[in-house]
């Protein structure tokens, strides 16, 4: 087979080899085009540095947020104080009510009859009071009453006395003259007769002395029994009366709770009360939710709470209204403990197979009333928080002259 010419022509359908490029030309075009990726990858890396030390310098190690917030309030719990039927229900639930509102209204009945008893028996007590008093007046005087008969016992009895005295020498004397005849034996029994008279005049007299003197001391001691109950007091201050009327205001009072008002300022939220219903004591009726003192419950992970200090200021958004809408608070407090400690059945952590997982711990956030009263939020919303961890002087001068610029502009607003 014989070669073909360089410079003949090549036949038809014979693709054309590409002439190779001298080697020592291309070596330096591919150095240079690595080193030019290689220029813009450090160039890269070193901006991605910058902008994360800026993130970092600015933002990452002064602000702390979480989106495991959510809103909560100090729900008032309306429950009666006193057992009765439900006669009426005068609110709806999400029903916005002022404090002193009235929600249910009990039937009054048995209540009212309370209070008709314990009028009655406050009436006996100081009927009861008064007698107690009129008896001091009637024991005083059956007192002397007793020191007069104990005086006309002893008057008796010392008449008695000398009547038995007089009667003894009589019989005395008789007794003597009977022996020379003097004196007749009628006359001498007349006398022993007299004698024993006057003996029993005196024995009698002695009982009747002793009958007084124990009058007396029974009169004594009612007095004093009776001085007991009123003693140191007046009808008004008197215990007994004190008591009646005391069960006279607790019937008026329990009259007063079958009106049942709202405690404070809300929304109704859960209303739990029916027509024609008997309801105990401390019975759940009605739910309120205070939507102008709302605070949010912002659960941080223990590993952010280490620059979060009491008064540090916190921006934060709900999902309801949106980004658009910012709500200013400040940290308000720290629970006392984890979720998980509090939970219903806590974590067995000393076990062989624990494995550590990082714990949330609440903060109470306060939010600002004025913000509430434009945006209302409504409990057990999702929110995102965000706390300015820088010290306190620094945040409060940066919040001062951001109010002072939203102030300008609204101003600005205003006059246009």
């Amino acid at each position: 087979m014989s070669s073909t010419p360089l410079d003949s022509p090549r036949p038809p359908g014979i693709p054309v080899e590409p002439v190779p490029e001298n080697p020592s030309a291309a070596a330096p075009r591919a150095i240079s085009k690595r080193v030019k990726m290689f220029l813009i990858l450090g160039s890269v890396v070193a901006l991605c540095g910058l902008m994360y030390g800026a993130y970092w310098t600015f933002i990452g190690s002064r602000y702390v947020s979480t989106d495991n917030a959510y809103t909560a309030a100090e729900i008032a719990q309306v429950t009666p104080s006193v057992e009765g039927i439900i006669k009426e229900i005068r609110v709806v639930d999400t029903q916005r009510v002022k404090q002193g509102d009235i929600l249910v209204v009990l039937d009054r009945t048995d209540a009212q009859l309370a209070v008709d008893k314990a009028q009655a028996q406050l009436g006996q007590a100081e009927r009861r009071v008064k007698g107690y008093l009129a008896n001091d007046d009637g024991l005083s005087a059956q007192i002397r009453a007793r020191d007069a008969d104990g005086l006309r016992a002893q008057a008796q009895l010392q008449s008695a006395q000398a009547d038995l005295s007089k009667a003894q020498v009589d019989l005395t004397r008789r007794q003597t003259l009977s022996k020379s005849g003097s004196v007749s034996g009628e006359e001498l029994s007349n006398a022993q007769n007299a004698f024993a008279t006057a003996q029993a005049n005196v024995a009698a007299a002695k009982a009747a002395l002793a009958q007084a003197n124990a009058s007396r001391a029974a009169a004594v001691g009612s007095l004093k029994a009776n001085v007991v109950l009123t003693a140191d007091a007046t009808l008004a201050t008197n215990p007994e009366v004190a008591l009646a009327k005391s069960q006279l205001d607790q019937a008026r009072v329990d009259l007063e709770r079958t009106v049942i008002r709202a405690p404070i300022d809300g929304v109704v939220a859960k209303r739990q009360a029916q027509m024609g219903q008997k309801v105990p004591a401390g019975a759940p009726l009605v739910s309120i939710v205070p939507v102008d003192e709302m605070h949010v419950d912002a659960n941080f992970k223990e590993v952010q709470l280490t620059h979060v200090k009491v008064g540090q200021p916190v921006e934060m958004t709900s999902d309801l209204h949106g980004s658009s809408v910012v709500y200013h608070g400040v940290v308000d407090g720290f629970s006392g403990g984890t979720g998980s400690a509090f939970a219903l059945i806590p974590a067995q952590n000393a076990t062989g197979n624990w494995i550590k997982v990082v714990q949330r711990l609440p903060v109470r956030v306060k939010l600002d009333p004025e913000e509430l009263k434009k945006n209302p939020l409504q409990v057990g919303l999702s929110m995102d928080a965000t706390i300015d961890t820088r010290p306190p002087n620094e945040a409060s001068r940066q919040a001062a002259a951001a109010a002072r610029a939203s102030a300008k502009q609204t101003a600005a607003r205003q006059e246009d």
